[in-house]
This record gives C-alpha cells, structure tokens and sequence, in this order.
C-alpha cells in the first residue's frame, strides 16, 4: 500500500472536522444509508471481521442497534465538538479491547484492535462512503475525493491505527490497498448469514411496525449489493453482468434525487442539526451538487 503516516491526531475543542471539509458534505449526504449498508456487506468479506461481528455483537438480535450505532459513531465524530469526539472514540476503543476469539473458518486468531483490521474495516467504510456519494450523483472532484480520504485517515488512528501503520490518503492509495487485500477475503457462512439478516432482518419491538416496509428495505438493500465491486459480488455468488452497473447507479441517483425533496429536517442527523445551530444555522447548508456523469 502506497501512503504516508499521518501526524499524530489532535482533536481540537470545536470538533475534527469544520463546516468546509469535506467529511461535512459527504456525510451530510442522503446516499450515506446506501453506502452504509454498502459498507457491512464489503466488511463482511474479511473472515477475521467477521468472526469478530459474529460472536461478539448481537447483529442477529439487533441488527437495527448496529446499524444505529454505526450511524452514531459516525455522525459524532463529523459533526460532534471535541468532547463528543472524544466520547466516541474511547467507548469505541473499549470495546476493541474485550474482541478477542478464533476464526472457526481459517482457526486463525483475531483481536479487534489490530490494525490490520482496523485498517480493513475504515478502509471499506470510508472506500463505500465516498463510492456510493459519487454514483448516486455527488459531484466531488479528485482532489476533493482525495481530501475526503485524507481527513478520514485521521479517524483511523483515533480509534486505534498506530501513527506509524500507512492509512490510504487518496484514492489511488485506497484502490491499491483493496487490490492489495483481496487475496485474504471469503465468504464464509456467518458473512452469508449477514447478508441474509440484510436483506430480511428480524423484525423485534417497534420495528414490526416497519413490517409493511419490508419490500422497500430489500429494495434498499439490493441496491447497496449492486453497489458493491463486481468483484465482492462474485464472491458472494451473485450475477455480474455489465447491465447492472449503469442501471444500479441509475437506481442510487433516483434514491437520492427522492430522498433530496424530502425536508431537511428529516434527513438531517442529530449530530449535523447541533453542528449547524452550533457553528450558525444559516452558515453551513449541505450542498446538492449533482453530477451529470452517468
């Protein structure tokens, strides 16, 4: 992997990133929920992560409680101030240090805060984050995809990359980490299992109420599949055709071209809405900046 080691990371009092990174207009976007499902399934891949998720997370009780609490980590340590940051982070970091076990699969042994893994589950977050924001039509250049990954990185060694482990800082370093780790991926029965929670997940509690929504939601979710390389989606033994890509990418633009009419308020985050009172409401609107680019 090509990348320079960042310099140690400083949360600063009014939060990690300000009103003009560009952390801010991604994570602001409606295709995060896209590039979020996107992400689980590509993460999944990775036997020891896995592993991890599988016996010591509760995504089969709860898969809706991992969802939220990705979502949260997320959104706090974009929007948050620096205490909030720091929250974040730490109770993320204390959890790693309980993750320990063994791949059934491979027998090999796993801790979730190797940073390796570590490396592995940022790079495919941030990697579907900034994939899906592009194909569901926002216009980000190559510097500002670049500087996208290069503000992320300092993410990754908060909750735990040592300064001195190469976090990829653009997207040529982020495309030869992934060509550079595939070798290491399959589908194993519990990332099978994880797929299939994705598509028809339990419904406990309050979510029953969501029951009728259940077509929409696997609608969702085969788009996020759809979104994931040719490659991941091999693994994971589904069609791959080059029909699916442009009608894939056309379903994630009308997704968010939707999802954009709808009020700020309801696809605002908790996080973003305080990020914005805090720093001034009419200072910081995130932009639409649709692409024409198929």
């Amino acid at each position: 992997m090509n990348g320079k080691p960042s310099g140690p990371t400083v949360v600063p009092a009014a939060g990690l990133f300000t009103p003009d990174s560009v952390s801010w207009t991604v994570h602001a976007d409606p295709s995060m929920v896209l590039g979020g499902l996107r992400a689980l399934l590509l993460q999944a891949l990775h036997p020891l992560a896995m592993a991890a998720v599988a016996q010591h997370s509760a995504f089969r009780e709860d898969p809706w409680g991992r969802l939220y609490r990705t979502a949260h980590f997320v959104g706090a340590v974009t929007y948050g101030n620096g205490g909030e940051v720091r929250e974040a982070v730490q109770r993320v970091r204390l959890i790693h240090e309980h993750v320990r076990g063994t791949d059934p699969e491979t027998g090999r042994s796993y801790r979730a805060d190797d940073p390796e893994l570590l490396i592995w589950v940022h790079c495919a977050e941030v990697g579907s984050f900034l994939t899906v924001a592009r194909r569901s039509g926002l216009a980000l250049s190559e510097a500002e995809a670049d500087r996208y990954l290069a503000e992320q990185a300092r993410v990754a060694h908060l909750v735990g990359v040592p300064q001195d482990f190469p976090v990829p800082t653009g997207v040529r370093e982020l495309d030869a980490y992934m060509v550079a780790v595939r070798p290491l991926l399959r589908v194993t029965p519990a990332a099978r299992e994880a797929m299939r929670f994705a598509v028809l997940p339990p419904l406990h509690g309050w979510a029953r109420l969501a029951g009728p929504l259940r077509p929409a939601w696997a609608a969702l979710v085969g788009c996020a599949v759809g979104l994931l390389p040719p490659w991941a989606r091999r693994m994971y033994g589904l069609p791959v055709c080059p029909a699916t890509e442009p009608l894939v990418t056309a379903q994630a633009r009308l997704l968010r071209q939707a999802a954009l009419r709808l009020p700020r308020s309801w696809r605002e985050g908790p996080h973003l809405a305080a990020a914005r009172r805090r720093h001034d409401p009419d200072l910081w609107t995130p932009p639409v900046r649709t692409s024409q680019d198929p």
